[in-house]
């Protein structure tokens, strides 16, 4: 049974990462493009309440959620597996948690509080906008592709597991 229980933790995990890169993609992808293409007070407010919605989202469980998830994966990698199937489960969990989560934390959420403290209209928030959506889209990227490659490391390892 323990063997059930664990390849369903990782799969679960897998597949919540893969939700999350889907997010963030979608950021990436076309809807930073569209907030950056609109007339900046139009793109900045949007993006205000967009970072203000995340708040109670079901997303921001599963981001944040799988923080403690991803280095517990990890660890229990490290303690309690061996082989291939350990490397992976290691590997995903350590990129998850140092490219998505640590990423959003250091880089993505402190530009999300000093937009969302700016008045919208005034020059020096416009000036930001333009700085914010190119340095925060890149950020992003990276959140997208660490989210994606620990899915597909926790996916490969608990196929070698299973």
């Amino acid at each position: 049974m323990t063997h059930v229980i664990e390849v369903t933790v990782f799969a679960s995990a897998a597949l919540v990462m893969a939700l999350v890169a889907g997010v963030f993609l979608a950021f990436s992808d076309f809807v930073m493009r569209s907030l950056g293409g609109a007339a900046p007070g139009t793109g900045i407010e949007a993006m205000q309440k967009i970072n203000r919605e995340v708040y109670g989202s079901v997303f921001l469980v599963g981001l944040l959620g799988l923080a403690p998830v991803s280095l517990g994966l990890a660890g229990y990698g490290v303690m309690s597996m061996s082989g291939p199937a350990a490397g992976w489960i290691i590997v995903g969990g350590l990129i998850y948690f140092g490219g998505t989560f640590l990423v959003t934390m250091l880089g993505n959420v402190p530009m999300n509080k000093r937009l969302d403290l700016m008045v919208v209209s005034a020059p020096e928030t416009i000036s930001y906008w333009e700085v914010y959506a190119r340095r925060w889209t890149r950020w992003n990227h990276l959140r997208t592709a660490a989210s994606a490659i620990a899915a597909a490391c926790l996916l490969i390892g608990v196929v070698l597991y299973a």
